[in-house]
Order: structure tokens, then C-alpha cells, then sequence
């Protein structure tokens, strides 16, 4: 059994944004935490709002999901798979609130999931 990659994109408002930076300090902390990115200013990708995203594997997912729940921000938690489109949708997680009407058009297409060789290294 591998060790699966995910990702977690954590989303916040202007209100929310000291929050966010608090919550991000904390995985950059956490040796189960592969990378943190950096956070954004409005829209990334798929993404509509500010978020920045954290990588991890499976192994590390109770401990991240637990993270983002009691910071009490919205997220999507997702694994990273050869399947961009699923991964941020049917694979996908929401926590702390209504899920975002992302841009899927911005995704990759099946099979060519851009983000499993960047796992890890550097900032989408």
C-alpha cells in the first residue's frame, strides 16, 4: 500500500485572513506537512477566493482535516490522482461550509494531472 498523495486547499475571506495566516503557521510546523504555498490574493486556478494550498500524504490526513476543522475555515481536501477534474470534485471533501463554485475549466484533463510531479516541491 503507497502512502497517497493529497492536497488541501484552505479558503478565507478578508475577515478571516489572520485566521488563515495562524492556521498556515501551524502546518508549516507539522513534519507530517510536505509543503505549504503561499497564499493568494484572489483568484488561483479553479480556485474563486483567496486560499492557499498544503500538501501531504494519506497518512496525515486525520491530523490535517482536524486542523482545518477546528480553525473553523472552509476547505477542500482532496488526493491527487491522474484525475484532476475528480480530484477537486467527486474525490473531493468540503469542510467548514458550502462548496465553491470552482473554474473547472482550468483543470487538467484526465491523465495529465500536472500537480503529481510538482507534489510536494513547489507552489501551484
Amino acid at each position: 500500500m503507497t502512502d497517497a498523495p493529497y492536497h488541501a486547499h484552505i479558503y478565507f475571506s478578508p475577515e478571516e485572513r489572520a485566521t488563515a495566516e495562524a492556521l498556515r503557521v501551524s502546518f508549516q510546523a507539522e513534519p507530517d506537512v510536505l509543503f505549504v504555498g503561499r497564499m493568494t490574493e484572489g483568484k488561483a486556478g479553479p480556485h474563486p477566493i483567496p486560499q492557499y494550498e498544503v500538501h501531504f500524504h494519506e497518512s496525515a490526513l486525520d491530523k490535517v482535516q482536524n486542523m482545518i476543522r477546528a480553525s473553523g475555515l472552509r476547505a477542500l481536501v482532496h488526493p491527487l490522482t491522474q484525475d484532476d477534474l475528480a480530484d477537486h470534485t467527486s474525490l473531493g471533501e468540503w469542510i467548514g461550509g458550502e462548496p465553491l463554485d470552482l473554474d473547472l475549466t482550468t483543470l487538467d484533463p484526465p491523465g495529465k494531472n500536472q500537480g503529481i510531479p510538482r507534489f510536494g516541491k513547489t507552489d501551484f
